[in-house]
């Protein structure tokens, strides 16, 4: 069920796996990654305009039920930029090991 809170909409994302034939290479693997690192990258930028805007508006005049939608958000924030923690992480060890194994 979607939410909306000052005009960031909040929804589960669908993860529609690739189907095999398309995984099979490598053009393929890159452009799902691509997708997925951009649809990250969009529900970070959405969980900083949410964050921005329930800071400038106060929580006073807000019901319940947008507190609750808030909090959501504020989660849902809180866990794509640990994800991108990790993808950058992982990434960043990748290369070392890439660069090491190289000598």
């Amino acid at each position: 069920m979607p939410i909306s809170l000052d005009g960031v909409r909040f929804s589960e994302p669908s993860l529609a796996p690739a189907n095999g034939a398309e995984a099979a290479t490598h053009h393929s693997e890159s452009a799902h990654f691509q997708r997925l690192f951009a649809r990250l990258a969009h529900e970070v930028d959405r969980g900083e305009t949410l964050v921005a805007s329930g800071v400038h508006a106060g929580y006073e005049q807000r019901d319940a039920a947008q507190l609750i939608a808030l909090q959501a958000g504020i989660y849902r924030y809180s866990e794509a930029v640990d994800l991108t923690v990790k993808l950058v992480d992982r990434t960043a060890a990748t290369a070392k090991t890439i660069l090491e194994s190289g000598r």
